[in-house]
């Protein structure tokens, strides 16, 4: 854990606070394509940090990226020598989630002096074990979320269970049980399959399976603008998950003992939500802006997803939380998300909506209220 806290105006110290001095900079991976296309749609110079063999998006989409700095590994961005180029050249960081996976929460938190567009203490509350935990944001803003079961043998009812993928480090391995019995048969079909692995059942989720619509909610909270917008809302498109509903019933039935379901995240599509449903998405979003407030100050400053289940009952449950930019903005570059032209006239992605912010913060002199 963070033993001191960086002061975005130490962080802001030497930098020239100007649209043609400053570059946006962030892990090339994830969302970065969305965040450096909107970058340059308001001016601003990028800075990708790639790791070395994972470059080629990066240089081949050469209109987006001003400076490719191509590391060894991505961790390597907290180095001295990486840290004075970022600064040299008046960075402001946007995390994503490629930035806390592979460069780590500690080393986020206490040996990465580069101004962070958002609240970089936020950002281990994506995490379901520790103190800090989505969890304990969502109970405290009053969001109802799926019931949580601490162990196999507390499983009552059907169940989604979320734990570290064996070879797959940075994916999850989710699997469905309907009991306790249930639950047991699964794993260790999944254990000999070498998808899951035993040591990591400690760090398992075991949430009651919600069934509803799925949907990821990207919102962006607004210090320039004083108001939480919702910029657009996707949803996943996970292998081989897709591949499987594909096929007709009858074929599923015959390979389900034979293929082994993953839900690995692969990408997205648009999707829209009924009008009416439009004022609770609102609520749970205030509401989650007011909680990080109390919870982790200053709260959410910038994007945030908020995925959830819409239940035949009209309830939305919250089943999982990105407490920065989402993976799914790509699918709304060059077209923009749905709901941004209701407030600016004309349809932005969230990677513009992040340039917008600092640009505004820089004619208004609040850049110090957005980083950290």
């Amino acid at each position: 854990m963070a033993s001191h806290r960086y002061e975005p105006k130490t962080l802001l110290s030497g930098y020239r606070l100007e649209l043609d001095t400053l570059h946006i900079a962030t892990i090339a991976s994830h969302s970065a394509l969305d965040v450096f296309d909107g970058a340059k749609d308001e001016g601003f110079k990028t800075i990708a940090v790639c790791q070395k063999g994972r470059e080629k998006p990066y240089l081949r989409f050469r209109r987006v990226v001003d400076t490719p700095l191509i590391l060894d590994r991505f961790a390597d961005v907290v180095k001295d020598e990486v840290v004075s180029v970022l600064r040299s050249k008046n960075s402001i960081f946007i995390p994503n989630r490629s930035f806390s996976v592979y460069v780590g929460y500690d080393n986020i938190e206490e040996r990465f002096p580069v101004p962070i567009f958002g609240n970089r203490y936020l950002l281990r509350y994506e995490e379901r074990h520790g103190a800090k935990n989505y969890y304990r944001l969502l109970d405290e803003a009053g969001i109802r979320r799926p019931k949580t079961f601490y162990t196999p043998d507390e499983i009552d009812r059907p169940v989604m269970i979320k734990m570290p993928h064996a070879r797959k480090r940075v994916e999850r391995g989710f699997f469905i049980a309907i009991d306790r019995d249930d639950f047991w048969k699964k794993f260790r079909k999944l254990q000999s399959d070498g998808i899951v692995d035993v040591k990591d059942l400690e760090k398992a989720s075991i949430e009651e399976l919600i069934i509803g619509a799925h949907f990821n909610v990207n919102y962006f909270r607004s210090v320039a603008r004083k108001d939480v917008e919702i910029i657009s809302i996707d949803r996943r498109i996970q292998t081989n998950y897709d591949g499987f509903l594909r096929l007709s019933a009858d074929i599923q039935l015959e390979l389900k003992d034979y293929v082994d379901i993953e839900m690995v995240e692969i990408g997205h599509e648009m999707a829209t939500i009924r009008e009416s449903m439009l004022g609770k998405l609102f609520d749970i979003g205030d509401r989650f802006v007011d909680a990080s407030a109390r919870v982790e100050p200053p709260g959410v400053i910038g994007p945030f997803t908020l995925q959830l289940m819409v239940t035949s009952d009209m309830d939305v449950v919250v089943f999982d939380v990105a407490p920065r930019i989402g993976g799914g903005t790509n699918v709304h570059m060059g077209l923009g998300g749905q709901y941004s032209k209701l407030y600016f006239g004309k349809p932005i992605s969230m990677g513009r909506r992040i340039a917008i912010e600092i640009k505004e913060c820089i004619d208004m002199g609040c850049l110090e209220d957005v980083v950290t």
